[in-house]
């Protein structure tokens, strides 16, 4: 066994001398830890699979995943049956390679059902302190300039069950990062619209609300609007899905998911928030002070180990793993990931995998030899604004105990002896 040059503790080392090194790829020397299995010497009698002896069948022509991977799906949570128009679906996380989420996998959380609407009868209306009202259906919005932009969405509830349960539930990477995921986004530009409806000084605030039954509405600052807001009518390269707001949304990069109103059909620019029932109630934080935190839009740094996490099993003992995951802010880029393997006592910086966008999903990876012990892994993100993701401790002291939006501390998992990986609390 080739010694490798450890970062820190529990076993993390460093990933260029560990790609040097040619473990996992069947090396000389490496066999007994290797993923892959070494071929015999002498090849055995080989069977020509049956798939390979005759022709393909015929494709469709809107794809769908292969048979075989159906059962990766969203996962739905069960609410209480008085809210019976509410639902959340959250994403499969750990099963995410890279950055951009499937459009039929990205997490959904509905306060009144998903409206049917006609897409031909549907109007994006402007108005309230503007010079001149206007109306747009999706043939007018079809003719200004569309941008692009490859961004995260996340539930300000996103990990509330480590927030309020005073004991670590043993519960998925989806069941407790599931409300979130990374989309590219095609849309118009907000500001766009807003000055040619001519946007009167008094103007501070815009109240956007969306088509479905309960005419979900939130107070948005006309700041925001005019920076990098869009109204996004495509998702993944096609029209948005009915579960995303189709045949549009607003798109308000960085902040809590639930001002990114779906089904988006009104927009009344005004000089103060309308402190409507959402806002009011569901999305206002209470401080451990007893003081009341109203209109905290941003989504701060945060981070997750994706791989080895909760309830899953190593299939080995010990041996080489990469330890990998996801980061992202709300607040711009990230900058730096640290890994530890040894419950916080070490850290080790995680590689960074490109590309690392502004308000988007970044993927990160370190390697860790596992000597088959009990170990705690934890992930701790910064971005370019300096913000260090928390402690759990540390945001708890902030919050008070009942509060559980905007939990952004550190994520630890526990590999335990037998290769199961469970959540935990450090």
């Amino acid at each position: 066994m080739t010694d490798l040059k450890q970062v820190a503790g529990g076993g993390l080392l460093d990933r260029r001398a560990f790609l040097r090194s040619g473990i996992g790829l069947s090396l000389a020397g490496f066999a007994d830890t290797s993923a892959a299995q070494a071929l015999p010497v002498v090849a055995p009698a080989y069977d020509i699979p049956a798939w390979m002896r005759m022709p393909g069948g015929a494709d469709l022509a809107y794809g769908l995943p292969a048979a075989q991977e159906q059962a990766l799906q969203r996962q739905q949570h069960a609410g209480p049956p008085e809210d019976s128009g509410f639902a959340v679906w959250r994403t499969p996380l750990a099963s995410q390679p890279g950055v951009i989420t499937p459009s039929g996998l990205h997490f959904a959380v509905h306060h009144n059902g998903i409206p049917d609407i006609d897409p031909q009868q549907h109007r994006l209306m402007i108005h309230g302190l503007v010079e001149r009202p206007l109306s747009f259906d999706l043939e007018q919005l079809a003719r200004y300039p569309l941008v692009s932009q490859i961004r995260f969405i996340e539930c300000s509830g996103n990990t509330a069950a480590n927030a309020a349960s005073p004991w670590a539930r043993d519960e998925s990477c989806q069941q407790l990062f599931g409300e979130i995921s990374g989309s590219e986004w095609a849309g118009v530009p907000l500001k766009l619209l807003l000055r040619e409806a001519g946007i009167k000084p008094a103007a501070k605030w815009v109240i956007a609300e969306g088509a479905d039954g309960g005419s979900h509405s939130r107070s948005v600052p006309l700041e925001k609007l005019l920076d990098d807001a869009i109204v996004a009518l495509y998702q993944n390269g096609e029209r948005l899905r009915p579960s995303q707001g189709y045949p549009m949304r607003l798109l308000l990069p960085g902040w809590e998911g639930n001002v990114n109103v779906k089904w988006l059909h009104r927009l009344e620019v005004c000089d103060a928030p309308a402190y409507t029932k959402d806002e009011s109630g569901l999305y206002s934080e209470v401080l451990a002070n007893g003081e009341i935190e109203r209109f905290s839009f941003f989504m701060d740094v945060k981070s997750v180990i994706t791989h080895p996490s909760g309830q899953q099993i190593l299939p080995e003992a010990l041996g080489y793993y990469e330890i990998a995951g996801l980061a992202w802010s709300g607040y711009g880029r990230i900058t730096r990931v640290e890994v530890s393997a040894d419950g916080g006592l070490s850290w080790a910086d995680a590689h960074l995998h490109g590309p690392v966008l502004d308000k988007a999903l970044t993927r990160f990876s370190i390697p860790w030899q596992w000597d088959g012990r009990s170990s705690v892994l934890l992930s701790r993100a910064t971005d370019e604004f300096g913000r260090v993701q928390p402690t759990r401790a540390h945001w708890k002291r902030r919050y008070a105990d009942h509060s559980f939006n905007h939990y952004n501390a550190q994520q630890a998992w526990r590999v335990a002896r037998n290769g199961r990986v469970e959540n935990v609390y450090v």
